[in-house]
């Protein structure tokens, strides 16, 4: 063989050779930046969750350190917080015994609420590093760091004593940042006493779910409160002649064999699109059902976060929309005036208030609203985030319109004669074979410069008109009074 050759060989071996390195190094640049990035969604999505996990072990070790900071209301009352007994030991108190109790949550037999998911900013002190070297030195505890809600107190307690003795729940929003002004569920329990009532709690002998927030965690039939998603959809897909629509109701109708009753068979007579909707006439919006596109139906409650997670850091249940082409008229009609098979949490309710309110933007909802250390100097703070535009703002101007009608002329009248204007809807959700309704309400106020959403749900108990409306009157009037 000539040495040609042989070079040539060579150098074929060698080009493998280096093709072979350089895919070795670009692999392990590769799995490098995996490993980077892995480790960075750990740090900025996953740590504070674990951290957080009650079966973390790390907690106990801070508790040993750092005593639990407190819990305030907005307008700066204590919702909980930690005293030391004679013997040493630390004792959480919660000040407003069952008033906050789901919001607030607890520490004792399983953590909820704010304990839970701030349970690791509680037990982390940013005081003055030499008072925390002191106190080590001392053996005393360093004093965790508070946590300033976005609760109201007032329009807590309003909302908790407007309830009564009902079962249900009450929360309100401000619509422009999606801070969370107040939160109840009924029936409620004294965290002060869980531990020693435990095992009545979980028994629950008379079915209260007392441990359930009903405000986020509670599933209903929407009721007539639907008939707003129902009225959005068909304003979009008839943006120029949505106006033109109407309706003879004789207070029954038959669509392809199945039978929509309006609430006593009240005949409304011709109704428009406005006064359908003030008068919660179920004739005009399964009319209206049946000339809508179910997919594009589908897409609007999707945007507004049926069937999907809101990406919240407090626990809640998803609302429901299982609605498709392949559903039979009788679950079409039912479902486009909030019967059928959708089913809505009070939290989900409100929103779709506050989304209209805030001219069609949805801000993300949230209780926290920030950190300070024992010296009142804030570490972290919350920034208001749009979940986005779910719909445009012209649907939005109409569609606050067509609530204030509701007011004006139609189920809400009650509110009418209030100093400021509200916007809303009723609703009253069958949900058993004798027709017992859940009583809703859902609206804003004031409706041109809207500072307060609110969604309201009692239980079994009948119209939303008779039940619901009153509570919303006391919260207006406790949040919007000079």
């Amino acid at each position: 063989m000539m040495e040609s050759d042989i070079d040539h060989s060579d150098l074929k071996k060698e080009r493998k050779g280096n093709i072979q390195i350089l895919m070795l190094t670009y692999g392990m640049v590769l799995l490098f930046m995996g490993l980077i990035g892995c480790f960075t969604y750990f740090m900025a999505v996953q740590s504070q969750k674990i951290i957080n996990n009650p079966y973390n072990k790390r907690q106990e070790v801070l508790a040993k350190k750092v005593q639990r900071g407190k819990i305030l209301s907005a307008d700066g009352k204590v919702l909980a917080k930690t005293v030391t007994d004679d013997e040493g030991n630390d004792i959480r108190i919660y000040p407003y015994d069952k008033v906050f109790c789901h919001v607030v949550g607890r520490i004792q037999n399983s953590m909820t609420g704010i304990e839970k998911t701030q349970c690791y900013p509680l037990l982390t002190s940013h005081s003055n590093p030499l008072k925390q070297l002191t106190n080590t030195f001392r053996g005393e505890k360093n004093k965790g760091d508070t946590v300033v809600t976005t609760l109201d107190t007032g329009l807590q307690k309003t909302a908790y004593n407007a309830l009564g003795n009902y079962r249900g729940a009450v929360i309100a929003l401000e619509p422009s940042t999606g801070k969370i002004l107040t939160m109840v569920s009924k029936p409620s329990y004294d965290p002060n006493s869980v531990k020693k009532n435990w095992k009545r709690l979980i028994q629950d002998s008379e079915e209260e779910s007392a441990l359930v927030n009903r405000a986020t965690q509670g599933v209903y039939p929407p009721g007539s409160t639907f008939k707003l998603m129902t009225a959005m959809e068909y304003m979009m897909e008839n943006p120029e002649d949505y106006q033109d629509f109407h309706y003879q109701c004789k207070g029954s109708d038959s669509f392809s064999g199945n039978v929509i009753n309006c609430y006593e068979k009240e005949k409304h007579g011709r109704v428009s699109l406005k006064s359908a909707l003030a008068k919660s006439c179920n004739g005009a919006f399964s009319k209206i059902g049946t000339m809508l596109s179910v997919d594009s139906f589908r897409d609007l409650t999707e945007k507004f976060f049926f069937n999907r997670s809101l990406g919240v850091d407090f626990e809640y249940n998803k609302s429901r929309f299982s609605l498709t082409e392949d559903s039979d008229m009788g679950e079409l009609t039912q479902t486009f005036i909030g019967q059928g098979k959708t089913m809505i949490t009070p939290l989900e309710n409100a929103l779709i208030a506050a989304t209209v309110a805030n001219q069609g933007v949805m801000m993300e909802p949230y209780v926290v609203d920030y950190l300070e250390n024992d010296a009142n100097k804030t570490v972290t703070a919350h920034q208001p985030k749009e979940k986005g535009r779910i719909i445009e703002e012209w649907v939005a101007e109409k569609m606050t319109k067509l609530m204030k009608a509701v007011v004006t002329d139609g189920t809400a009248a009650s509110l009418r004669s209030l100093p400021y204007s509200v916007a809303g809807k009723t609703g009253s959700a069958e949900f058993d074979s004798e027709g017992t309704s859940h009583a809703w309400f859902v609206g804003f106020a004031p409706a041109e410069n809207p500072e307060i959403a609110v969604s309201i749900v009692v239980e079994g108990v009948g119209t939303g008109s008779q039940y619901a409306v009153p509570i919303a009157r006391k919260l207006f009037d406790e949040y919007l009074r000079d």
